[in-house]
């Protein structure tokens, strides 16, 4: 089951972020930090599936990782700037490879047309931990429009209260069709919504964010499990989550049941039809025949099908003079008490 998230977070200067750290970590690579001088080498983890750059045309200098993000970082000056903004996207498990990194690149292309941004995406494998169809994105974006030299102003539609909402529901929009496009493309049945269970109109709970300590937890609990055993939730939250899961797989294997009875419903339907529209078939073509028949000449003398056989049996038992040689008693009080119906006194 195809499952939506998009979520929009800042990389700001006021929780001692930066656009650097935050570029190296996802990507998996080493960057220096020339505005501090620190170093951020993330090239051993792992778990990184892929990862590029998409730029504005003619701003081909942003393709550089380092000299990006040293730009970015450069072009603040305020201690609580924010550097860069990051879209989480998880990715339908139901996609390979190739599928995925497509869809992220549509949606990267896209935040370029909307906003003239830098984008700086990658792609994680699910982690070690948790659900192993976690397939998702990181994708940064500059807060600035991208030059072909330099970085340009701020691009203020995701920072100012009365249309970052708008923005963001649009993006939300936006992604959904984008998933649905490419299970489409694939072949799979599967559709997501950017709305709400709420707004859908379904009763259905979400699942709530464990959070660092509950996750290191359920880590921890999952790594002391014997092997092929399925994990035990020991949070409430962990506890909590599994509830849902559990409800939703009840509510999917209830529409999956009423998807196959409302086939085998059309399937009987359609053979009624066809045996009904056979029988009709048959009795217009017997009716054609008997007319042919007729007016042919040669229905003077014929007996109905009906009761051709009480017909037949009729008429031996009257003229069989093997029956009357048989039994003539009985023949002889038969003719009398047709005599007596009639008034007569035989003779």
């Amino acid at each position: 089951m195809a499952i939506y998230h998009l979520a929009v977070k800042s990389v700001s200067r006021s929780t001692g972020r930066s656009a650097v750290a935050a570029a190296a970590y996802r990507s998996g690579a080493r960057i220096e930090n020339e505005r501090d001088g620190l170093v951020h080498d993330y090239r051993g983890r792992g778990g990184v599936e892929a990862a590029f750059i998409v730029t504005p045309e003619g701003a081909e200098w942003a393709q550089d990782r380092s000299a990006l993000w040293n730009a970015v970082e450069a072009a603040e000056k305020r201690k609580d700037a924010k550097t860069a903004r990051e879209y989480e996207l998880a990715l339908p498990a139901e996609l390979d490879t190739s599928q995925r990194r497509e869809l992220v690149e549509t949606f990267a292309r896209d935040l370029v047309q909307r906003y003239g941004v830098a984008v700086d995406a990658a792609i994680h494998e699910p982690h070690d931990y948790g659900d192993d169809r976690n397939h998702h994105a990181h994708v940064l974006t500059t807060t600035r429009a991208v030059g072909p030299d330099t970085l340009g102003a701020k691009t203020r539609q995701l920072d100012v209260r009365s249309t970052a909402s708008v923005e963001v529901e649009a993006l939300r929009e936006s992604w959904a069709g984008m998933v649905n496009q490419a299970l489409e493309r694939a072949g799979r049945d599967e559709r997501v919504d950017h709305r709400s269970y709420a707004r859908q109109g379904l009763a259905i709970e979400p699942t709530v964010k464990l959070g660092h300590a509950s996750a290191a937890l359920e880590r921890r609990a999952q790594r002391a499990q014997p092997a092929g055993e399925k994990h035990q939730a020991v949070t409430m939250r962990g506890m909590f989550n599994e509830m849902v899961r559990e409800s939703r797989r009840a509510v999917e294997y209830i529409e999956r049941g009423r998807e196959w009875l409302r086939s085998v419903g059309e399937r009987m339907r359609a053979g009624s039809e066809l045996a009904a529209r056979s029988m009709t078939g048959l009795v217009q073509g017997a009716a054609r025949v008997a007319r042919a028949e007729l007016d042919r000449g040669g229905g003077a003398g014929m007996v109905p099908a009906i009761g051709i056989e009480a017909h037949s049996r009729e008429r031996t038992q009257a003229s069989s003079p093997a029956r009357q040689e048989a039994d003539p008693i009985q023949a002889m009080r038969e003719r009398d008490s047709h005599t007596k119906e009639r008034g007569g006194h035989g003779r």
